[in-house]
């Protein structure tokens, strides 16, 4: 009788043990008629968080994603699907690769949001211009546009009754918060596309955007377009900062301004959010840090900013560079950065897809020219996949691109991109004669003060 007892007690005390919560989510599907070999999908609000999942030859795929995120950003090539997939899902989507808009299926127990989601996406595209005629109509029709879209949506949520109650509320706002994003960007936008960089909005074209509180955790959990409104709203106050103190520069006032959030959520967020690009960017890392540590609250982030913040000290003014062995030459053979000691070598780090990195190459020609007789190498290397190779080649001959024409050996991931924690391009690098680092953000050549810079090392 003892031993049942204990047997039954067993059984209870099992039974009653609460059950360990889900912390991933299962996602599968098939893709027909793709060229890519593999799908990449990252978390909506943190992209530097990702998986890579291979794509079998009959197209098909399957994973487990554990990144915290109700959101993901699903790609495939050139398609892209934001796709709702919280802890304890099981998402199974196919289409075809040349006509995805249009075949897209999802099964599984979200499947309901995730065909809302496809919807919406397809009324945005349907109403919605591309950025140049949308921005450059004036204000009443802009608006006009917007909120007939916005209205379109609304109406979609209101008719969909399969997702949750709670979710088309945070739906719903979110569509009134991407209409204010949108009404947002105007000011700057239209003056771009319309060629008028003074342009400024009438007095109350924005006055909707007034009340819009800054620190509602909900919703920044949430909505991509309250966290750009709140990227905005700080970035005003990062402008007031630096009017009232012209020696503070604009990352170190952002960063500041971040600082005074008193909801600790939001703030480690966006401190880890800026910190993740501006910390290899800044020219005030001393400061840029302190700000940093003395604000962030969450173990991880600061594990994450010290660990760069560390790598970054050893990329600081007259350390020896980070060095790179054969990489290939366009002129032929491959060639190493020790090949280059002697001279001053300016790096330019870009690829071909690169627009901004493009938009540099006059510029950068014409510092070649002034520089030509001195003892100075201009070297671009190239990060372009290994697939794009003709094309790499193909863009000096067509842009008659002068200097040192490298490519690196496995793009993003390729060891020197690491070392300098090249996060972005087009990324300049001024190194000495004896192979020491001057700066490894050297000033672009549209920027008057690489000139300066160039000639105050005397070259």
């Amino acid at each position: 009788m003892k031993n049942l007892w204990l047997f039954i007690a067993a059984i209870v005390i099992i039974s009653c043990k609460p059950e360990k919560e889900i912390d991933y989510s299962l996602i599968s599907g098939k893709i027909e008629n793709t060229d890519a070999e593999k799908i990449t999908i990252y978390s909506q609000f943190d992209t530097s968080q990702k998986t890579e999942i291979n794509i079998a030859a009959d197209g098909t795929f399957s994973d487990t994603l554990k990144m915290n995120t109700d959101f993901y950003l699903f790609r495939e090539g050139r398609n892209m699907t934001v796709l709702y997939a919280p802890n304890g899902s099981d998402v199974n989507i196919t289409y075809n690769a040349k006509e995805k808009d249009s075949t897209i299926t999802f099964k599984g127990n979200t499947t309901a949001i995730n065909n809302y989601l496809i919807e919406k996406n397809r009324l945005s595209k349907d109403l919605i211009s591309d950025n140049k005629t949308l921005y450059s109509k004036e204000e009443a029709a802009f608006k006009e546009e917007l909120l007939a879209a916005k209205s379109a949506k609304e109406n979609l949520l209101v008719k969909t009754d399969a997702i949750p109650e709670d979710f088309k509320t945070k739906e719903e706002k979110d569509i009134n918060y991407e209409y204010l994003a949108t009404l947002n960007n105007y000011p700057s936008y239209h003056g771009y596309y319309v060629g008028n960089r003074d342009f400024k909005a009438s007095e109350n074209f924005l006055d909707e955007l007034k009340n819009v509180e800054i620190e509602n955790e909900s919703d920044f959990l949430y909505s991509t377009y309250y966290r750009s409104i709140v990227g905005s709203k700080l970035r005003d106050k990062a402008n007031d900062l630096v009017e009232k103190d012209s020696t503070l520069s604009r990352d170190i006032a952002y960063l500041k301004a971040i600082s005074e959030l008193k909801n600790q959520t939001i703030k480690n967020k966006l401190l880890l959010e800026d910190a993740l690009y501006g910390i290899t960017y800044t020219d005030n890392l001393e400061e840029y840090y302190a700000i940093f540590s003395e604000n962030s609250t969450n173990e991880k982030n600061n594990e994450k900013i010290a660990a760069d913040y560390k790598k970054l000290k050893s990329l600081a003014k007259g350390n020896p560079s980070p060095q790179f062995t054969d990489y290939e030459n366009n002129a032929g053979g491959t060639k190493s950065l020790s090949d280059l000691k002697g001279k001053y070598v300016y790096i330019d780090v870009w690829a071909t897809w690169c627009g901004p990195c493009i938009a540099e190459i006059p510029s950068l020609k014409k510092i070649e020219k002034e520089f030509h007789d001195k003892n100075i190498q201009f070297l671009s290397i190239s990060i372009d996949e290994e697939k794009d190779h003709d094309k790499w080649k193909k863009m000096i001959v067509d842009r008659e691109l002068g200097g040192m024409q490298l490519m690196a050996d496995n793009n993003w991931e390729s060891q020197f991109i690491e070392d300098y924690m090249i996060k972005g391009i087009p990324r300049f690098i001024l190194l000495d004669p004896q192979g020491n680092i001057v700066t490894a953000n050297a000033p672009r050549p549209s920027n008057e003060k690489l000139v300066t810079l160039l000639n105050e090392l005397d070259i």
